[in-house]
């Protein structure tokens, strides 16, 4: 396994903001009497391969709750666009070197499991042709499939390294005979939905997990780089470091992770889930 030259660090850095379409104040929503931001921090503070962490947010509130249980926060502009542009802020605030690799932790993914941040950061130094490494899980039915809101990915290997080839809303790959078989039931006045609903997802279709290492040097050059047309579409920052010709390695995740908190009812799933089940995710 390749290593790091003791002069680079690993910082992980969790953006969190207050605003948020569906969920306002999401970072401060409480779990198990906890506030969501500092579940995710806990469980950064856990992967002990990183050499700092530290919680990247433009909101007062945010950074008192996070300072008062003992994080380090910096604070940032509220104009940013997406959670890289925050990231490539702290680095420059905090005067990381080009050559150091920053973990981005979603501050809406508590359950997180430390393992998977290693295996992202190890992912990236394993790839010196990368510059950004990110991670996937098979999906396994048709209607998860379907979702816009959740972010499909396709790869491909090259000379042994497996590399994102595009990231997606849509149900990406297109399985033609899927899609034709559909059609003809439709046509034939049956229930496409309840079809559908018990159709596994095609081959290869795999959902990807907002979970990302970078180098310094990649976070240095993405906030020169104006929005691209197709990050814009689909509202997907990792696109605009596609679309300017960078590699992104990725990998299946060794563990399986639950989702994140996108909605008031992933919220309620994660405080029906007893506090041991919870807090079994590491």
């Amino acid at each position: 396994m390749p290593t790091l030259p003791a002069s680079v660090k690993t910082h992980i850095v969790i953006p969190a903001r207050f605003k948020s379409t569906r969920l306002p104040g999401k970072p401060l929503l409480m779990i198990h009497g906890k506030p969501m931001i500092l579940w995710v921090a806990e469980k950064a503070q856990a992967a002990h391969f990183a050499d700092d962490m530290c919680i990247a947010t433009d909101d007062a509130h945010i950074a008192k709750v996070c300072t008062d249980a003992g994080y380090e926060v910096v604070m940032t502009s509220p104009d940013h666009v997406s959670g890289t542009d925050r990231l490539a802020e702290v680095a420059a605030i905090k005067g990381w070197s080009e050559d150091d690799i920053v973990i981005n932790m979603q501050g809406d993914e508590p359950l997180v499991p430390p393992l998977l941040l290693e295996q992202v950061k190890n992912l990236l130094v394993q790839d010196s042709t990368s510059v950004m490494a990110t991670l996937y899980e098979p999906i396994d039915d048709y209607p998860t499939f379907m979702r816009p809101s959740v972010v499909k990915v396709v790869s491909a290997t090259v000379n042994d390294k497996q590399r994102a080839l595009y990231f997606s809303r849509a149900p990406i790959p297109c399985d033609r005979d899927m899609v034709l078989a559909l059609e003809a039931e439709e046509s034939n006045s049956l229930s496409t939905l309840t079809s559908a609903s018990i159709l596994p997802a095609p081959k290869n279709a795999y959902r990807h997990l907002g979970l990302y290492a970078y180098r310094v040097s990649l976070l240095q050059q993405f906030v020169h780089w104006p929005q691209t047309p197709l990050e814009t579409i689909e509202s997907l920052e990792q696109l605009r470091i596609l679309e300017n010709g960078s590699n992104i390695a990725i990998a299946a995740a060794a563990l399986q992770l639950p989702a994140g908190v996108d909605t008031a009812e992933d919220l309620a799933r994660l405080n029906t889930m007893s506090l041991a089940e919870f807090q079994s995710y590491n």
